[in-house]
């Protein structure tokens, strides 16, 4: 199995490091030609979505991978990149790919400070590790999103068909768990 890393901005070594020790083969997107490359899925990771946005749309990266995401590809974007698949963003006039139907508060939690680690279920795994830096939430999903995550009553998980979003840093934590969820999910397990 081939993960394709938006690599423009943001922890993407992370996620490289995780998806290769769980076995998929591996490979950064950081120009449009690396978009020719055939992959199964995509992860969109933390960092900054206005920035990683710019990028997107500067690099001509965008057009091409909503197309993807709409066309069935698998995606799993975390923390920035749940602002990114977000239909709309409650204090944030900036729309991005618009490819799940949740509404998502940018930095929920404050600035660096408000970080914080929590232990919580999520669908399907179990009790997992979440560190949230400078997160975001869900404050509400249309009736079809499934609901993966939460935390202290804020959504942090949920996913629609090939699209799953989450507000915390899975790579930070060295547990497997939703890597592993994601695959599976490209796998048709989940």
């Amino acid at each position: 199995m081939t993960i394709a890393v938006l690599a423009v901005q943001g922890d993407f070594a992370e996620h490289e490091a995780m998806l290769a020790e769980l076995g998929a083969q591996v490979f950064e997107i950081r120009e449009r030609a690396d978009l020719d490359r055939p992959f199964d899925g995509l992860v969109l990771p933390g960092g900054e979505s206005t920035v990683q946005g710019k990028l997107l749309r500067e690099l001509g990266l965008f057009e091409p991978i909503r197309g993807k995401i709409l066309a069935g590809t698998p995606v799993f974007g975390t923390c920035a990149g749940l602002i990114l698949l977000a239909k709309r963003l409650s204090n944030d006039d900036n729309v991005y790919f618009d490819v799940l139907p949740v509404t998502v508060r940018r930095n929920a939690y404050g600035r660096q400070l408000g970080s914080f680690y929590a232990e919580e279920e999520f669908k399907g795994i179990g009790k997992i590790p979440m560190t949230f830096i400078r997160a975001p939430y869900i404050e509400s999903a249309a009736d079809d999103v499934d609901i993966l995550a939460s935390v202290d009553g804020n959504i942090v998980a949920a996913r629609k068909d090939n699209v799953l979003g989450i507000s915390f840093h899975p790579e930070v934590d060295r547990d497997l768990s939703v890597h592993r969820y994601f695959l599976d999910m490209i796998r048709g397990r989940e």
